[in-house]
């Protein structure tokens, strides 16, 4: 437990919550086509409220750690994974090789960012 409590593990155990929050907020009312626009973006602004409460810290504590370019990478790969479990899982959608081919190239610009 105290290993997931480290300044490099947490902030990024708290991306990643932060990550599915923001997903839904934006992509999640996908699935609710016939609800009025305004009702969706105010859903949509209150679960990001909660996006923001593991966000921010995680970046902060993460900081002490890593820079920001590294926390911003960090952030794009995991939000690049959780979209695509969610568009495979929630919206039903197909991941196709494109796609994977596509977040592979972003994971290896990321990996440039890691690099010693």
């Amino acid at each position: 437990m105290a290993a997931l409590l480290s300044p490099k593990i947490l902030p990024i155990l708290l991306l990643v919550a932060s990550n599915v929050f923001m997903t839904f907020a934006w992509y999640g009312h996908l699935k609710f086509k016939t609800s009025a626009l305004w009702v969706v973006v105010l859903v949509s602004w209150g679960i990001a409220f909660f996006e923001y409460w593991l966000a921010v810290p995680a970046n902060r504590l993460g900081h002490e750690v890593y820079s920001a370019a590294e926390l911003k990478t960090i952030q794009e790969v995991i939000t690049l994974t959780v979209f695509a479990a969610f568009s495979v899982l929630y919206l039903k959608e197909s991941f196709t090789v494109n796609h994977l081919i596509g977040f592979a190239m972003i994971a290896g610009g990321a990996a440039v960012i890691f690099r010693a």
